[in-house]
C-alpha cells in the first residue's frame, strides 16, 4: 500500500507534546511550519498537522516551561516564532519518552496475547 493509499495516523492524546519536543531536541530550534513539515517528514506523510492542532501544543509546552518561543526572521526573511528545547524541557522529555515506552510495551503485551 503506497503512502497516497493510507489512512492519516490520529495522535493520540499526550504524543503531540512528546513527538514535538523530540522534533526540536534532534533539529534545534525550528518555528512551527518547519515543525509540521518535519513530523510529517518522519512519519512518511501519516501525520499532517493542521494551525489549530500545533499552535495549541506549542503554547502549552511554553507555559510548562518545556521549550522557550523567540521571534526571528525564517530563511525567506518573514518574521516567525522560532522555539526551543529548555533545561526543564530536556528532563521532561526524557520522562515522557520512559513513559511512553512503557505504556507501548504494555499495549504490544495485551496485543500479543493469545486469544
Amino acid at each position: 500500500m503506497s503512502s497516497k493509499e493510507r489512512e492519516p495516523a490520529q495522535i493520540l492524546q499526550g504524543t503531540l507534546d512528546l513527538i514535538v519536543m523530540r522534533t526540536l531536541e534532534t533539529m534545534g530550534p525550528q518555528h512551527a511550519y518547519q515543525i509540521a513539515t518535519r513530523l510529517e517528514q518522519v512519519s512518511d506523510q501519516l501525520l499532517s498537522l493542521n494551525q489549530g492542532t500545533l499552535y495549541p501544543a506549542l503554547v502549552r509546552l511554553e507555559q510548562y516551561g518545556w521549550i522557550a518561543g523567540a521571534w526571528g526572521r525564517t530563511e525567506n526573511n518573514r518574521e516567525a516564532k522560532f522555539y526551543e528545547l529548555t533545561r526543564a524541557g530536556r528532563k521532561a522529555l526524557e520522562k515522557e519518552t520512559e513513559r511512553w515506552r512503557t505504556m507501548a510495551a504494555l499495549v504490544e503485551r495485551f496485543l500479543a496475547e493469545e486469544a
